[in-house]
């Protein structure tokens, strides 16, 4: 059984689902389309390397879907899914991302604000 999620919001500003759906869609982005299907039905090739993310807002509450994006490894130390705002504890980093997220604060929050749409 997995550990509840702790993650609170990262900003002030709640997220924009429009936003976050533009983000999940974005392959240049987070590339969550790479290995999820998600219902945006103009996007051709979606995967199924890893759960869908339909009904991800019925199966999880805000704070694991945060929780996830943040940091998977943290549930799942074998999860392939990035760490989308986690800065530090990788190794081989490209010397112009060190120190940086994939995703933005506010981008997160995007994400999170989308998929809780998704029930």
């Amino acid at each position: 059984m997995l550990a509840p999620a702790l993650a609170a919001p990262l900003t002030d500003t709640p997220g924009d689902p429009a936003r976050g759906r533009a983000i999940v869609a974005n392959r240049q982005v987070g590339l969550c389309l790479l290995c999820h299907s998600a219902p945006i039905p103009e996007e051709r090739f979606q995967g199924d390397l890893a759960p869908s993310l339909a009904g991800a807002g019925s199966r999880n509450t805000a704070d694991q879907l945060r929780e996830r994006i943040i940091d998977s490894r943290k549930l799942n130390p074998q999860s392939i899914m990035p760490s989308y705002h986690r800065a530090d504890g990788f190794s081989r980093v490209a010397p112009a991302q060190a120190g940086k997220t994939i995703f933005t604060a506010q981008q997160v929050e995007d994400v999170v604000a989308y998929l809780m749409t998704l029930k």
